[in-house]
Parts: structure tokens; sequence; C-alpha cells
């Protein structure tokens, strides 16, 4: 029997199973090392049960904002004045039932798909050893497996993909039943009548719209100017002004700064001293990376001062032989990133062809209603020089399947270079932009131009008409522009 390469990933979300699959396919011996399940906390605590509870809120936002305009009649037969305010209502531990069902099959089904390809899983927590044997391998001991007492497993390559946590602020400290986070909202059988969510990022500004749709009152706590600071600055105050619309208090520029239970309720200081109460609150301050008990910087595993691993664009980090994806390298918190880096992990250690990693190609989406789907350059690199680009914005409010379904919030945004007129970014905000980002995630990883997009067929009618009207748009267009 010939040599077989020895690979152990430790942690199995999607930087770890999708490199697990690779690894197998080219024929290594590979062990998985997971705590809690295949798949992480991508499938198991946040990216799967959270777009599953947005999949409810989305449906409830569709049809409160738009039935009466559609022409739907509801019937009723409850007195008038005994109606809620609201047509339809959810049953928030059914949901939380359906999302926690989901995520596990999902884990089941990754799990089943590593295994049948060959692959070896090993439940418990690994930390690997500081040095290397003489032949470049190294061992990674592993406890809390579920029998045999501690393993030592010996590998060629060591992919670490241990993702992160949520970040904790001191003094607001989540019990999971008032003050929670994003990993502890699943256990709630019944919906918040008053949420306070403390941060307006991403997962902040996903979790605040979706308990707004759902039927809480929502308070959203940001320590910024707006909401999505982090996104591009037409498609937050889109959001902001959708949130308002709908009824959400939210507080710019307010910082946090305690929180603490009284009894049932919840109240929140902020660092001017003012005091907000709601009977719960969902802590969204960000993530830290799980990279402490591994035993990487005895490894010789350079991390940053945040704890992040730091690697190169093949995922290599500072130590031989030592690979590293995901959450906790810092780069970008997408499951899609942490995949590809997983798989040019091994593709690299394994003598495949390989190329980089390259950032501006990232597709990425906001699960708000409306999404918020970006790719590429951004407005943020053309107003700070970065390059040089022409831009064009075209509201859905012109689009006539938009109209037809009601739709009155959203754009299309496009970024080229000059001359060329090839697309270098884009922006989506509409329904369903997360589907709709991808001809221009394609144009984009392509160089493909303006007038390639102009002249390629749209259905009408359709939301993604309006991609091709604004390369028509740019296309026609001398100078930087804005609609």
């Amino acid at each position: 029997m010939g040599y077989v390469t020895r690979i152990v990933i430790i942690g199995g979300g999607p930087g770890g199973y999708e490199a697990a699959l690779v690894a197998a396919q080219l024929g290594a011996e590979v062990t998985v090392v997971d705590r809690d399940g295949l798949g992480g906390a991508s499938v198991l605590t946040d990216c799967v049960p959270s777009k599953t509870l947005i999949a409810t809120a989305e449906v409830m936002t569709t049809f409160d904002s738009s039935y009466e305009e559609l022409g739907i009649i509801v019937a009723d037969d409850t007195p008038p004045e005994k109606q809620a305010a609201r047509v339809v209502g959810v049953d928030l531990g059914k949901v939380n039932g359906r999302v926690k069902r989901l995520a596990l099959a999902q884990s089941e089904d990754i799990a089943t798909s590593v295994t049948r390809a060959g692959g070896r899983v090993v439940r418990g927590r690994a930390s690997v050893s500081p040095q290397q044997a003489p032949d470049g391998s190294r061992t990674v001991r592993v406890t809390g497996a579920a029998a045999g007492g501690p393993e030592e497993l010996v590998a060629d390559a060591v992919l670490v993909a241990t993702g992160g946590s949520p970040r904790e602020l001191p003094d607001a400290q989540p019990d999971g039943e008032r003050i929670l986070n994003w990993k502890q909202v699943y256990d709630l059988d019944e919906l918040p009548e008053e949420l306070i969510v403390v941060g307006s990022g991403v997962t902040g500004a996903e979790f605040a719209g979706a308990y707004q749709a759902l039927g809480s009152r929502v308070t959203l706590v940001s320590s910024r100017d707006r909401v999505l600071p982090g996104e591009d600055p037409d498609a937050a105050a889109v959001l902001e002004d959708v949130f308002r619309r709908r009824g959400m208090n939210v507080m710019s520029r307010s910082r946090a700064q305690s929180a603490k239970r009284v009894g049932d309720r919840v109240e929140v200081t902020l660092n001017d001293g003012r005091v907000i109460t709601g009977s719960h609150c969902l802590m969204a301050v960000g993530a830290v990376p799980n990279t402490r008990g591994v035993g990487l910087e005895e490894a010789g595993v350079r991390l940053t001062d945040s704890g992040h691993v730091w690697t190169d664009k093949v995922s290599r980090t500072s130590a031989p032989g030592i690979y590293a994806a995901g959450d906790c390298t810092g780069v970008f918190a997408l499951a899609s990133v942490a995949a590809m880096q997983g798989r040019i992990a091994m593709y690299h250690f394994l003598g495949e062809t390989v190329a980089p990693l390259r950032l501006k190609t990232v597709s990425a989406n906001v699960f708000t209603d409306p999404e918020i789907a970006t790719v590429g350059y951004q407005q943020s690199d053309v107003d700070e020089g970065r390059i040089d680009a022409r831009v064009m914005k075209l509201a859905l409010l012109r689009n006539p399947r938009a109209k037809m379904q009601g739709v009155r919030d959203g754009f299309v945004k496009l970024f080229c270079r000059p001359g060329t007129g090839i697309v270098v970014g884009g922006v989506v905000v509409a329904p369903r932009a997360s589907e709709l980002i991808h001809p221009i995630s394609i144009a984009v990883d392509n160089n493909l131009t303006v007038e390639q997009i102009a002249k390629a067929f749209t259905v009408y009618p359709s939301l993604s008409g309006s991609i091709a009207e604004v390369a028509r748009q740019l296309q026609a267009s001398k100078a930087p522009a804005d609609d």
C-alpha cells in the first residue's frame, strides 16, 4: 500500500467540512474533530437557523405590507373591536421548533456526506502539539471524545477551522432567558413583547427586522450614525427608513453600557445615562475567534491583536503544515468564504492547481427585508479614492415587476471602470437580492463590461431587468452619475 497523506481538521463548520470533502476526494486520510456537530455555528446556531427564522418573518412582512394593495380580502368573523392590529400572527414555539429541526437535519446531512466520502468524524476538543516530528508531521490531541479517552492523531497537515463565538460585554452577560445572544434566541417559546437589540451590524439588523415582522416591538440600539455602518450608505439609508416606517425605534449614536434583568424586564443603560426597558434584550455586538486552548501560539501560529489566525492567500498560517479557514481567520465572516478558504488549503497542500483567494469577487448578503446584496468594489472605495469608477443607481420604483408585486423600496447600483466599462462592483437592495446579485458577481469575476450586460436578454417583466437597465445607462453616460 502506498503512502497516504494524513489530514486533521479542527472544527466542522463550512471551512472544515468542505475541506474534508476535497481532501477525501483527493485520496487523503481525513479526520474531522468537532465539538458540537458538523456544520458548526453556521448550520446549528447562526446562518441556517437565522435565515429559517427570517423566512417566516419575510412571509409576514410581505403579506402585511401588500395584501390590501394587491386586492387580497381577509375574511374574519371576529368583531372589529376585538381584532388585533395585525391580520396574522406567529407561534414562535413552532417557528423555533422548525428552525432546530432543519438545523439538525442539515448537520446530519453534512456528516453523512463527509463519512460517505471516506472521512472520519471524532467528537471532542483538539489541541496541536508544539513541535513537528522529524518527518514534518504533527500530533493533534483530542479530549472529551465519546469513547476510549484521549486520542492522539498524527497529521501531515492540520487545518484550523474553529469559528467564532458571540462577543459579550462585561456588564451585559446573557442569561439565556431575558438577556440573549444570537445562539440563544431559538430557545424562546413565546414572542418577545418588547425586544431591545443592541448592535446594528448585520446580525443586529437581521434579527431586529425579523422580530419586528413577527410582531415584537423592537428598539434597535446603534452606536453609529446609522444602521449597517459597514454597508453601502444608500442601502443602509433605505433599510433604516423601512425600519422606522414599520414602527421600529432606531436609536442612533447610542452606545449600550450595561444590561441587567429586573424581574421579568430588562434594563439597558446607555453611555449617556439614559435607561431603556424591554421584556427581552438581544446582544448582537460582534464575535470573537475560538482560538484559545488549541495550542496555536505554542505551535508557532501567529495571531493578530484581535486573536484571529493570520493567513496568506492560500490559507497558510505562519507555522509549517498548519492552515486555517473561516471565522477564526477574521477574513470575512461568511460561510462561502470559509468554505473557499478550506478548499484552497487542501488543494494547496495536496499539490493541486489552486488560485489564491480573491476577496473582491466575494458576494455577500444581509438578510433583512429588503435584502442588501453586494459584490466587488463599493461606494466607500470610490469615495475614498481606492478605485476610479463610474457609478449608476436605479430605483426599483421604476421596475414594472416591482410595481406588480407592491415593492416600493430598493435599487440596483453598478460600478464600472471609466473607459473600458468593466464592471467592478454592484449593490442590489430588493426582495431576494441574494439571488439577483449573481449575474453581477459573474460580471465582476469575469471582467465583463456594462455593454455585455446591457446586450444580454432579460425576462420581461423581471426585477433582474433593472440590472440590464443600469448597465445601459452606464453605457450611455460619459460622466459619473447617481440616479
